[in-house]
């Protein structure tokens, strides 16, 4: 899943631990995910969303061929 959470961070200047304390994770799930190594719950979608006041849609993109 294709993502833009490095960009949303850097147009905020935060670094990957601000966003995983501000989201209740670990860094490494940050990192993770922005390698698009993990794609997050959907629980954890919405609070990417909440954080970033945006729509889950305008942070993750299915590739073709996810289901």
């Amino acid at each position: 899943m294709k993502n833009r959470l490095k960009v949303l961070r850097a147009e905020r200047d935060w670094s990957q631990q601000e966003l995983a304390d501000r989201l209740g994770v670990s860094r490494q799930t940050i990192n993770s995910i922005e390698r698009q190594k993990y794609d997050p719950s959907l629980p954890l979608a919405f609070k990417f969303a909440a954080v970033f006041s945006s729509q889950i849609e305008d942070i993750f993109e299915a590739e073709v061929g996810d289901t």
